[in-house]
């Protein structure tokens, strides 16, 4: 068993609840053991550190300081996310950097009696992970269930292959990591030019028609190579082009049906693991027929019926926090 520190951040435990039970349901198939960074915060996400650099490099290297802290058999963080992954990499890469940078953060986490020192962890993401650690190989070994029959179009999304500080994964615009691993199950990976191409972002928050269009590219990209679902291993990405393609073809008066789901769920399945225990069926566009190709059955009562909540069209502010009252923080 290969043990390594986990960082699952805020949308592995929330919205992106899939990814995680689905994670956690193959990790004894790939002998990996995963220790949960204790009291991790969240990363900021991709805007904080556009507007107070400094609070964002120190909410994220406390993060580092407390896996700093926690190193015991391993020196290894892995994040599932793609933005929380970058986030640390980069913290941890600038501050190694950049002694200013490095010495004004530790001033911040100091107030918390913490201290990073720069490389004292590895950061890698969980993809990297399933690829050079556990390998090829042993994924081939534990597959009893292949998904052949299946078309995938591999995402990677725009942020876990660059900036790649450590040189984990070949190929910036074109990477090939995830595409093997789907072959290893036994897919049928297509040709996805758009592999790497952003998914909006928060720009389903801030000018809905940019990112209907950026949806729209990615899933009729998908839908040309006749895929059957597209695979990623973001959280901002499954949730982008899974919640909102109802609300994108709405826009474009277009009728895509593109499941989104995470490598995991397909390793879970190839692994011969259940569907609900995977999580699959929470997703917005049903996967069943697409699975079906493979005789998987998705449970009729997990499919989601709810959709994701919207500013009104006429609204023209940035999503604000809502403010609690005193009235309501006395309150239990």
């Amino acid at each position: 068993m290969s043990k390594y520190l986990f960082y699952p951040g805020c949308s592995m435990t929330r919205s992106a609840r899939p990814y995680l039970d689905s994670l956690n349901a193959i990790c004894d198939d790939i002998d990996m053991v995963l220790e949960d960074v204790q009291d991790w915060n969240c990363c900021g996400a991709t805007e904080y550190a556009s507007v107070h650099r400094i609070p964002a490099y120190a909410l994220v290297g406390r993060n580092l300081a407390l896996a700093q802290q926690q190193v015991n058999g391993t020196d290894t963080v892995v994040a599932g996310c793609s933005a929380c992954y970058l986030n640390l990499a980069k913290t941890d890469y600038y501050m190694g950097q950049d002694a200013k940078l490095k010495a004004q953060v530790n001033d911040a986490l100091a107030a918390g009696d913490l201290h990073y020192d720069p490389g004292s962890v590895q950061v890698r993401h969980l993809l990297d992970i399933v690829v050079h650690e556990v390998g090829l190989a042993a994924i081939k070994k534990k597959v009893v269930k292949p998904l052949k029959g299946l078309r995938v179009a591999p995402y990677y999304g725009c942020m876990v292959n660059r900036p790649d500080f450590n040189h984990r994964f070949q190929h910036e615009e074109y990477p090939l990591s995830l595409d093997r691993v789907l072959k290893a199950l036994g897919a049928e990976v297509i040709d996805f030019p758009l592999k790497t191409h952003c998914c909006s972002g928060h720009m389903t928050q801030i000018s809905p028609p940019v990112a209907y269009e950026m949806i729209r590219r990615l899933v009729d990209a998908a839908a040309q190579y006749k895929a059957d679902m597209l695979a990623t291993l973001c959280p901002m990405c499954q949730l982008n082009l899974d919640a909102y393609q109802a609300d994108m073809n709405k826009h474009f008066r277009t009728a895509y049906h593109m499941p989104v789901v995470y490598f995991t769920q397909l390793m879970g399945l190839a692994f011969g693991h259940d569907a609900a225990e995977l999580g699959l069926g929470k997703e917005f566009v049903d996967t069943r027929a697409a699975l079906a190709k493979i005789g998987v059955e998705v449970p009729e009562e997990e499919v989601a019926v709810k959709r994701p909540s919207r500013r009104r069209k006429d609204d023209p502010s940035l999503p604000m926090p809502i403010m609690v009252t005193d009235d309501e923080e006395g309150e239990t």
